[in-house]
């Protein structure tokens, strides 16, 4: 595995939860890390984020190249570096059907310029599509939450939002309950809306980074209803219209958890354990935007471990 996909994984570390947890069978792991390693790499992919977006290029075949005179960090991407990122992210969409025709093929190892997927951390899904039978469904959603970062930088409604989401975010845990072997309609609706919960509260802490790249997750018509701005949202911390808007966003977020938290208790061993885990870091999460008093601008409220520790064992116990 090349340098460039190393640093993709090794953001694993940075998540809310624990990406592939010790406790879990090697192949597991492995599993969720290929896994991961794919939807770090189209977010990258869509951000801009990429440490060599140019090598990134020509490894997938795409004929276009990163601006020469990127824009500045803050602020919307110039038309020419969505271009640039749209480009990226149909090369991906074409190395995604060389996994699914690789693994059609049962060749579950397949080697650089034969056919197989382009990019190493593409190779790396064609094992556990092969194993588990995924469908491409998914990993498509995800690429196309990223096109349409592209293109949408404010949603007008929360159901907006969430719609986003079902593209963003609910792939991840339809892929995990897959890889488990564990997925029925009855799970698959819970694991939405614990995945949804977790992307709206990423959203929340990173209301600052993400106004940086142009963009607004809060509701339009939430910030009409308390009166904030986008400039309110630029400032240097929270006034109080700011504060009881992530309020109101804090307690909607962790009401769609709780309504997703019972998977836990409809699985065992470790696999509950590891969905304890991804629930407690929402919650974690949540708890740590309260601790600094609502305000997500001046610093990004990140969640105590020993907190996350405490709450994923409690949620293993009770299973929600």
């Amino acid at each position: 595995m090349n340098r460039s996909a190393g640093q993709t994984l090794d953001k694993a570390g940075a998540e809310n939860f624990p990406v592939a947890p010790f406790f879990l069978p090697a192949a597991w792991r492995d599993d969720l890390m290929a896994v991961y390693g794919f939807a770090r790499l189209v977010d990258d992919a869509g951000d801009g984020d990429l440490a060599d977006p140019a090598g990134t290029a020509t490894l997938l075949g795409v004929d276009s190249t990163p601006p020469t005179t990127p824009s500045a960090q803050s602020g919307p991407p110039t038309p020419q570096e969505v271009a640039f990122r749209l480009a990226l992210l149909d090369g991906l969409e074409h190395d995604l059907d060389r996994v699914f025709e690789t693994a059609l093929r049962s060749a579950a190892t397949p080697q650089p310029g034969v056919g197989g997927p382009r990019h190493p951390l593409m190779r790396a899904l064609v094992p556990l599509v092969h194993r588990h039978g995924l469908t491409p469904e998914p990993f498509r959603r995800l690429i196309e939450a990223n096109r349409v970062d592209q293109t949408t930088a404010r949603y007008a409604t929360y159901d907006d939002l969430i719609g986003y989401c079902t593209l963003s975010a609910d792939p991840v845990g339809r892929l995990v309950l897959a890889i488990a072997g564990v997925s029925t309609p009855e799970r698959i609706a819970l694991s939405d809306a614990v995945c949804s919960a977790l992307q709206v509260v990423e959203h929340l802490q990173d209301v600052a980074e993400d106004l940086g790249r142009g963009r607004i997750y809060l509701p339009t018509e939430d910030l009409e209803r308390f009166g904030v701005t986008e400039a309110d949202l630029a400032a240097p911390s929270a006034d109080g219209a700011v504060r009881e808007l992530i309020a109101f966003e804090v307690e909607r977020a962790r009401t769609l958890l709780d309504r997703g938290a019972p998977l836990v208790g409809t699985v065992r061993g470790r696999l509950r354990l590891l969905l304890a885990g991804f629930t407690a870091g929402g919650y974690a999460a949540l708890a740590a935007v309260e601790d600094a008093g609502y305000d997500v601008l001046a610093h990004q409220a990140k969640p105590d471990k020993r907190r996350l520790a405490v709450k994923a064992a409690a949620i293993f116990a009770k299973g929600r």
